[in-house]
Formats: C-alpha cells, structure tokens, sequence
C-alpha cells in the first residue's frame, strides 16, 4: 500500500517503522509543521491515510482525505463529537473509514472479554464496577478514548449504569474512571467489578506502542480496498 501517515509524533514513527517491515510504502508525512502538504495533489496515488494527528486537528485532517476518496483509518480521540459528520461524507465520496480509541490486538481483545463480563454482571449486583486508565504526562485528554468506550459496553450491556463519570463525582447509575498521568506510560487500562466478598479485574497494560502501530496497520490493510464504515470487530472478525 501507499500510504499518507498524518500525525508525526512518537505514534507516527511506530506505524511508519512497522508499515515499511510489512512492505509498505510512506508516500507522504505530514504533521504540524506542514499541514498544508495535505491536498489534493499529494494525495493522488494514496491507497490509505493513517491519521494520530491532534482533537483540533483531526476532523479536518480525516474530511480532506476522504473529499479525495482517500480510506482513513483514525486513531485521534478528542473529536467524536463530529464523528456522524465523518460517516456522512465518508458515505458520500464512496470510500471507506475506520476510527478506534486503541487499536491495539489486545485492547480490543480487552473490550470482548468486557462486554461478555459485564453482560454476566447483570445477574450480580453485588458487584460495583470501576474504571482506571493510566497514561503518559503528554496524553492531551482524560479519560481516555479506550476507558470510555469500556464503560460504554458496560452501560450497553449492565442496566445499572447508563454513563461514565469522573470518579470523585457521585453520580447515580454511572461508572467512575479514574485518570492517571505519570512518566511515559504508553497505557494501562483496569476494569474492577468489587464486592465485599471478592474483586474482578481486567487489565491490559501495554509495554510499548507497537501494539498500536501494528493494529493500525492491520486496519488499514483491511479497508483500502473496502468502501463504508468499520471498527475493529470487522477488521478482528467478531
């Protein structure tokens, strides 16, 4: 494939490292410093875009690729508030997109398992559940994208609690996350169901962000040649 990587930061360098090992080509960088190399001409020849660029920057990044039917596979979080709005013109240009909060093999993984156990968790309402993601000093929002979207196939699946909150709030029917910044911690992500009897956890801790980069790719490999709107199930086959 020939791909655009949007977004240069340590993420960037991941996914262009590993893309070049799987046969890839990295047709075309661009970042902050040269937002405007991202046009129409610079694009022709473009089999996919990868975008890990900034919220600010992201809606916009995704739309101008995909006015070029240019496949976009996200992993920005910050800006889903406009995601519908990336499904529309995706649908109209005839092309393909993907977004995930972590693409991760093993996150994704993660959120199988979560969805599966607190579907079962319905039937024990001893259990309180809690959320705990913890990441590098640098990671712009909190909670992270991968905490909300486990508490969102919690609420999906346990009538208890229909939202996420922060957890010094105290909120009825909603799942506290607890948002930790230290060092250089690629990701870290606990889902604790507590009684007064026993504790359930889930945990993925993420040693680098190969598992990203990799997942990121497999993403892209998956939609270049597809047109329409993807998650990571389809990529993974759930």
């Amino acid at each position: 494939m020939n791909i655009a990587l949007i977004g240069y930061g340590k993420m960037g360098h991941e996914i262009e490292s590993i893309a070049l090992k799987r046969g890839h080509l990295i047709k075309l960088i661009v970042d902050k410093d040269n937002e405007s190399d991202l046009n129409s001409a610079n694009l022709r020849g473009i089999d996919v875009a990868i975008e890990f660029s900034l919220p600010t920057a992201a809606f916009n990044n995704i739309v101008r690729c995909l006015i070029e039917n240019v496949p976009v596979v996200s992993g920005t979080t910050g800006w889903l508030d406009k995601y519908n709005e990336v499904v529309n013109i995706c649908n109209k240009n005839k092309t393909a997109f993907i977004h995930s909060s972590n693409f991760s093999i093993g996150v994704n993984l993660l959120f199988r398992v979560n969805t599966e156990l607190a579907k079962q968790m319905e039937k024990y309402r001893d259990y309180k559940v809690s959320i705990e993601e913890i990441h590098h000093t640098k990671k712009l929002d909190a909670p992270s994208g991968t905490a909300i979207m486990l508490a969102g196939e919690i609420a999906d699946q346990h009538s208890a609690y229909k939202k996420w909150c922060y957890a010094d709030e105290k909120t009825e029917m909603c799942i506290p996350i607890r948002s930790i910044r230290e060092g250089d911690v690629p990701g870290t992500h606990t889902v604790t169901w507590d009684s007064e009897i026993d504790t359930i956890s889930l945990k993925h801790e993420a040693k680098n962000r190969k598992g990203l980069a990799l997942g990121a790719i497999v993403a892209a490999e998956f939609i270049h040649t597809r047109k329409g709107i993807f998650t990571m199930n389809d990529v993974m086959g759930f």
